[in-house]
């Protein structure tokens, strides 16, 4: 309706619908700017786009035990001779260093060993000398807040463990089972 009561003609309502959406678009600009300030805490103009992928994540080494709450429970273990087995009771072995190679995936190498965990085509978790695609994890998040490690180069292969604490063979095991569930631990 226009000013008089009278109906609005076309090009007063095509001036109308012009201003509204100029109106939101200036309010989307202003709360963009404001957002972006509000992020950064600092005034200005708009920053860069923010990454939430997990980016801050790539670099940062992380010295932890592996648990698995399977059996007794037990912590995975680098023997200097290249086994890689559970252990009940915390040890120099069974420190590890967890390393980021790309986005979700590690690698895992015993600190007092010097050996990376890899697994074989057979799915056979072995210690390394020297880095390779074996020794390359997929480190996923479960509901109950445990993580899996898959294969890199053999997908759905997993690390798990036996309730006696051997290592059991990565085409033998699935992440619905807890022999797979591992938490790190400082």
């Amino acid at each position: 309706m226009s000013v008089n009561g009278s109906r609005s003609s076309g090009p007063e309502k095509l001036g109308l619908a012009l201003a509204c959406f100029l109106l939101d678009l200036c309010t989307a600009e202003r709360w963009e700017a404001l957002y972006s300030r509000s992020l950064a805490r600092i005034p200005g103009e708009k920053r860069e786009e923010i990454s939430r992928d997990g980016d801050y994540l790539l670099g940062i080494k992380r010295l932890r035990r592996l648990y698995c709450n399977v059996g007794i429970g037990f912590h995975i273990q680098v023997l200097p001779d290249g086994r890689i087995t559970g252990v009940h009771s915390e040890n120099r072995y069974s420190l590890l260093q967890i390393s980021p190679v790309e986005r979700g995936v590690v690698t895992l190498l015993g600190v007092h060993s010097g050996l990376f965990v890899a697994m074989n085509r057979r799915g056979k978790l072995y210690g390394s000398l020297h880095y390779s695609n074996e020794c390359k994890f997929r480190e996923k998040l479960l509901a109950n807040n445990y993580n899996a490690y898959e294969s890199a180069a053999y997908p759905r292969m997993f690390m798990g463990l036996s309730k006696n604490g051997k290592t059991k063979r990565g085409n033998r095991v699935s992440p619905a089972m807890t022999v797979t569930h591992f938490l790190p631990r400082i």
